[in-house]
């Protein structure tokens, strides 16, 4: 028994190191060492590598979408779309939260960036159905589509670089309301795109990518996750259980009608940590990054350490 223990502690913690030396050197832009060490990329490396393993499409930052052909109907209906975002917008229902009830974005809203969920791996929330019928019907006939939202980046705002957290998705944008310049854009492991109004991309974020709007007008996006395609059933299998799994709980209400992920209900609470980290962290840094590494040493050793000693 103890050895088939060791066994297992060894080829987890290979797999585990093999799979983040991965991902930090994927693309030409890398965070830096101690920051990779702790960045959720690092924990989520495992099942992103299988992610990237079972893919079907090319390893660049952004893709073709002429390889998405099912993609074109919110293009060819970008100004439908836009005027259901129109309406959102101009009755305020594009907003950020102040409920902390939402964990994959929250770190966001600070910044002023604002959304209006319309499905996020799971079912039409209430509030979407209320009032966006055009583009859900559109989604419904787009086979893939795991997320779907409304996005404004406000005049003079900045998202800092980082990777987002699951590689089975793509990230599809297209422009409804922009400012049409050089000046709004996204760079995706330092190649930028500017958005136009009534033009699409697609691109890979779990690249390390940031967004900029160094302009006078607001932004305003329509915003997909796009399932990752995949040569083999098992890789389809293992990417829809992981969306299952993770991305799901992770759902976000826009009203008090809408439904609210397991992850987010937690998640309210597990700030407190977080508040409690920055305090400690503005009174004396050596003690928090002391108590941070501290805390990833002893995650580390209760997962791979003590199942070898019980």
């Amino acid at each position: 028994m103890l050895n088939y223990l060791l066994t297992w502690q060894f080829f987890a913690i290979a797999f585990l190191i093999t799979s983040a030396l991965y991902i930090h050197f994927r693309g030409k832009h890398r965070h830096s060492f101690l920051r990779q060490l702790t960045d959720h990329s690092t924990f989520m490396a495992p099942i992103n590598s299988l992610m990237y393993l079972f893919s079907s499409v090319p390893g660049t930052p952004y893709l073709s979408l002429k390889d998405f052909p099912q993609l074109k109907v919110f293009k060819d209906n970008w100004e439908t779309i836009r005027e259901e975002a129109l309406k959102l917008e101009q009755q305020e229902m594009i907003k950020g939260s102040d409920k902390f009830d939402d964990i994959g974005f929250n770190s966001f809203f600070r910044r002023g960036w604002k959304r209006f969920y319309i499905r996020w791996y799971n079912d039409f929330h209430p509030s979407a159905v209320a009032h966006c019928p055009k583009t859900i019907e559109m989604i419904q006939q787009t086979p893939g589509i795991k997320a779907a939202m409304f996005v404004v980046l406000p005049a003079g705002s900045k998202l800092p670089q980082h990777r987002d957290p699951y590689a089975g998705s793509l990230r599809y944008h297209l422009g409804l309301i922009t400012p049409n310049d050089e000046n709004c854009r996204i760079v995706v492991d330092q190649e930028a795109y500017s958005w136009r109004d009534g033009e699409d991309v697609l691109f890979d974020e779990t690249y390390i990518h940031f967004a900029e709007n160094n302009t006078e007008k607001d932004r305003l996006i329509f915003f997909c996750d796009i399932e990752r395609p995949m040569w083999s059933f098992i890789g389809i299998w293992l990417n829809r259980f992981f969306s299952w799994l993770i991305l799901a709980s992770a759902e976000s209400p826009n009203s008090e009608s809408d439904r609210v992920g397991g992850l987010n209900k937690a998640f309210k609470y597990l700030y407190q940590f977080r508040v409690l980290g920055k305090k400690i962290k503005e009174q004396n840094k050596p003690i928090y990054y002391t108590l941070k590494y501290m805390l990833f040493i002893l995650a580390g050793y209760l997962v791979f350490v003590l199942p070898t000693q019980l």
